[in-house]
């Protein structure tokens, strides 16, 4: 799955659902190549209720091919803890152990988090613009090593559902590493800025 520059991220629409599902697809073909599947927890399901899911805890489970219910063809998971001011996302690989988290940045015009990699290190800068949901994925000395791009869905869509699709772009030749902790960036945009309920 990690052996490409791009990915397309269509998360699931649903009435008065409370976690999300994104299917992650090849955009030349539209052949489904992973699924993300949020499960925060069931204190969390009720919370939601009356708590902007933004504050709450959630995990975010990402899985090769077409079916969650396979533990062995888990990738990743991204772990958001309770968040007032800034958030802390974890990424971990299959076996739990930590390979990096972002930060969010407290004050940030168009949403801003900082990528560290498992021992701590700034490896990156996730910067968005005001206006929209572009996203840049930059080094440490603000080279561009990929993009997350919303892709419109048609005006029905927009207005009356929160699903979003998106392109998460990787800039020259890509690595697995590199390409999970993208891949992950484009999922905690959508769970750090863009989800609200």
């Amino acid at each position: 799955m990690f052996d490409r520059n791009t990915y397309f991220v269509r998360e699931r629409v649903a009435f008065l659902k409370l976690a999300d599902t994104y299917d992650i697809l090849d955009p030349e073909t539209q052949a489904q190549i992973g699924i993300a599947q949020e499960r925060p927890g069931g204190w969390v399901h009720a919370l939601r209720f009356l708590v902007n899911k933004q504050l709450l805890p959630t995990k975010v489970f990402v899985y090769e091919g077409e079916d969650p219910a396979d533990n062995n063809r888990l990738l990743f998971s991204i772990h958001r803890g309770p968040a007032l001011f800034r958030s802390k996302i974890t990424i971990q690989d299959r076996n739990g152990r930590v390979i990096g988290w972002f930060k969010s940045k407290l004050l940030s015009l168009g949403g801003a988090f900082r990528v560290f990699d498992a021992d701590g290190n700034e490896a990156a800068l996730v910067k968005g613009d005001w206006k929209g949901w572009n996203f840049q994925f930059l080094d440490n000395t603000g080279n561009e090593l990929g993009r997350v791009t919303k892709k419109w869905a048609g005006v029905g869509k927009e207005l009356f559902t929160s699903a979003d699709n998106y392109i998460i772009t990787l800039n020259g030749e890509s690595s697995p590493a590199k390409a999970v902790l993208l891949l992950a960036a484009g999922l905690a945009v959508d769970t750090v800025y863009k989800e609200r309920r």
